[in-house]
């Protein structure tokens, strides 16, 4: 958890007694837990600098072994037992080796993946969701996603591919190949990259996904979609809200998109388990060093996503 308010060098690991699960809930023996740009913006004081609110447990995405439950635990898949092999979304406070969460927070882990993949499906997976539902992608057009090597961007083109639409993913020229291999047609950013994407897709762009955050991607989108509100962000909030594009999840303005995210936590599951939906994994830390994978994914030079593993 965070003690204070700054960089990485303020987490520490305490211990903490987590209590019997209740009624409909459950306690998790963890295995993995998801890294997202979010834990440590947190902390960082993106959000506001509150001391009241300190220390801060971080997290919200693991993936564990079932070791105890409440009467009537009962999640989106059904009734939660001992010993299930689960995915924990939303899971506040899931940089732990130990969580006790609601049933309704739980659905069962496809056994295709692994504990690290499982650890970082659910917010790429249902914040790529929101992303395409929020633009209104419909087969045969064609989405800018910049950022689309990232761990939402990398799902965002699969499920973008899956519903028959045309994917222009920016990227650095050393991930082009692994997009090609998703089916997108890669862009490298920087200078010029709106005419590259003009000469990627001669029909035009119908949809754009921001999932950077930097002028460049604001600029080009709002250049080559005629449509704003078919372009959204999931991390330039101050220029997306003066472009009046969509803001999309935890930052300030933003459309949490709650009800879609938790309607698409099985619909990922069931695309993974199918073999639809690949989580890369750009690598794994033990939990004792979250300083160092927060350091990683903030140099923002990542394939797919980090884990910690309790």
């Amino acid at each position: 958890m965070a003690s204070a308010y700054g960089g990485p060098e303020v987490l520490s690991v305490i211990d903490v007694t987590v209590p019997e699960p209740g009624p409909g809930q459950v306690r998790i023996a963890v295995r993995a837990v998801g890294v997202n740009p979010f834990d440590y913006k947190m902390y960082s004081g993106a959000f506001g600098a509150d001391p009241a609110k300190l220390p801060l447990r971080l997290g919200s995405e693991a993936a564990g072994v079932v070791t105890a439950v409440g009467a009537d635990a009962t999640g989106p898949a059904g009734p939660v037992r001992v010993g299930d092999e689960v995915i924990v979304y939303r899971a506040p406070g899931a940089y732990a080796a130990e969580l006790l969460v609601p049933a309704s927070s739980v659905v069962p882990k496809p056994a295709v993946l692994s504990w690290e993949q499982a650890g970082g499906l659910m917010v790429a997976g249902v914040t790529a969701v929101h992303v395409l539902e929020a633009v209104g992608l419909a087969k045969g057009e064609t989405v800018l996603v910049h950022g689309a090597a990232g761990g939402v961007g990398l799902v965002v083109v699969q499920l973008a591919v899956a519903r028959g639409a045309t994917v222009v993913a920016t990227a650095s020229p050393a991930k082009h190949e692994l997009l090609r291999e998703l089916g997108a047609v890669p862009v490298a950013y920087g200078p010029g990259l709106a005419d590259r994407v003009r000469a990627a897709a001669p029909r035009g762009i119908q949809a754009a996904a921001d999932l950077v955050g930097t002028d460049e991607a604001v600029d080009v989108s709002l250049e080559l979609v005629s449509d704003r509100s078919r372009v959204a962000t999931i991390a330039a909030f101050e220029r997306g809200a003066e472009a009046g594009i969509k803001l999309l999840g935890g930052g300030p303005g933003a459309d949490p998109g709650t009800a879609i995210r938790q309607a698409a936590r099985l619909q990922l599951t069931e695309a993974a388990a199918a073999g639809r939906l690949r989580i890369l994994i750009a690598s794994s830390h033990p939990l004792r060093e979250a300083a160092a994978a927060h350091r990683e994914s903030m140099a923002g030079r990542t394939t797919g996503k980090i884990v910690l593993l309790p």
